[in-house]
């Protein structure tokens, strides 16, 4: 007889995998229809149901290409498993699995929701994250993000190609110099609430109805645009640039092993957007609507799930539309951004937060509107912070060539 507590883990599990599995799919097929919609062409909208394999007098249904998912992973699993003979095939084998592995991993202890109250098969209420009670869920998702480089690593050393090769060095140094900014990002976040766990981070926000991205707007911008490299997204895709290096870590991958790459593509860029809504726009929290209370109501709990994901597919749009919208970076203007700009925003942002996050503690309740005063603060620093920062940044951020400099003069200010 299983646990009913191990079973509720299995039925999260299953729940999950399934879910981000399926989303995967068919943001790919969103992607490629928002692709088509900026760039004013056509996108995949004929694979549907294909009811003339089961009768010849029946037209198949288009139904606005919803079955290209299905099409797509039937090919991919289908298509002939080459494996190149000058690879090293252990580490080739398990780059696209460690990765995957790495990237489902992180749902462990992201929330989807707040909690489900008591129930016909259950006595107490359901955490709606896998492991529930971490405590140290940021942290835990620092960690498995830490890893995932990894699997990029061993496909572009495994591959035994230059390409590859390429590809993976330019992920290691741009996934290891945006950690550090994605990391300063949040700890305003940290202090501001004296936790890692996601859904304290959650609740505090619930419970003063101040949203972070309002009342920390510098951290927050830090760790957007750093959520954006870390998820190689462009414009921030140079491990991958296709017009540069066919493929990157990944150009001699194929089949099962190349969906597994971009699945934990996809799932990146998700897990990113979780924690995005999560940190800085209230989780499931919204005004009026979802409440405050820790153990809400049917109403409350199936609101804030439904608050969560909406939150969730608008910054996933977002992340779409600045794909398809702006260009790619250059390789020495991307590190440039992470060490000159980047890192010196997150250090000011924390210190910052530091000194607003100890005057808001000593004066208490003693001033009146001290939030307000204190957010107001929050944006002059953020607005101050990046006056400075646009005049003491480098004088070369073109792409044009300076025949006013020699050489020498343009590799040093870039």
């Amino acid at each position: 007889m299983i646990e009913p507590q191990i079973l509720i883990i299995l039925v999260k599990v299953v729940i999950v995998i399934g879910g981000l599995m399926t989303a995967a799919a068919y943001f790919v097929l969103l992607e490629r229809r928002m692709a088509a919609w900026v760039q004013d062409r056509v996108g995949p909208n004929r694979v549907g149901a294909p009811l003339s394999q089961l009768n010849k007098s029946w037209k198949d249904l288009r139904l606005f290409g919803l079955g290209q998912p299905a099409a797509d992973g039937v090919k991919f699993i289908l298509k002939e498993e080459y494996t190149p003979a000058h690879v090293d095939k252990r580490l080739f084998v398990l780059a696209p699995i460690s990765i995957l592995v790495a990237a489902l991993a992180t749902f462990a202890v992201i929330p989807f929701g707040s909690v489900l109250p008591n129930g016909l098969f259950w006595d107490e209420p359901i955490d709606m994250a896998v492991s529930s009670g971490a405590g140290v869920g940021m942290l835990v998702v620092f960690a498995l993000s830490s890893i995932a480089v990894y699997g990029v690593i061993l496909g572009g050393w495994a591959s035994n190609n230059k390409y590859s090769f390429l590809g993976a060095l330019r992920s290691s140094a741009q996934l290891i110099a945006y950690e550090l900014p994605l990391g300063l990002g949040i700890l305003g976040v940290i202090l501001a609430t004296g936790s890692l766990d996601l859904d304290k981070i959650i609740a505090a926000q619930a419970e003063t109805g101040w949203w972070f991205a309002f009342t920390q707007p510098l951290g927050f911008f830090v760790f957007f645009v750093a959520a954006f490299a870390e998820a190689a997204r462009l414009p921030f895709d140079l491990p991958e640039c296709e017009q540069e290096l066919i493929g990157g870590y990944h150009t001699e991958y194929a089949g099962i092993k190349l969906l597994l790459f971009l699945v934990a593509e996809f799932l990146h860029m998700i897990a990113a957007s979780f924690l995005i809504v999560m940190l800085f726009f209230g989780g499931w929290h919204f005004w009026f609507i979802t409440g405050s209370e820790a153990n809400p109501g049917w109403v409350h709990a199936i609101l804030r799930i439904a608050v969560l994901m909406t939150k969730i597919f608008v910054v996933i749009l977002f992340f779409m539309l600045v794909r398809w919208s702006w260009p790619r970076f250059r390789f020495d203007q991307l590190m440039a951004f992470a060490w000159k700009v980047m890192l010196p925003l997150g250090l000011i942002n924390f210190v910052a937060i530091a000194v607003i996050d100890q005057v808001k503690t000593m004066s208490g309740d003693s001033i009146p509107g001290i939030d307000l005063m204190c957010a107001v603060a929050a944006w002059g620093v953020c607005i101050a912070a990046w006056v400075v920062i646009s005049f003491a940044g480098p004088l070369v951020a073109d792409n044009l060539p300076r025949l006013d400099l020699d050489p020498f003069d343009v590799d040093s200010q870039i």
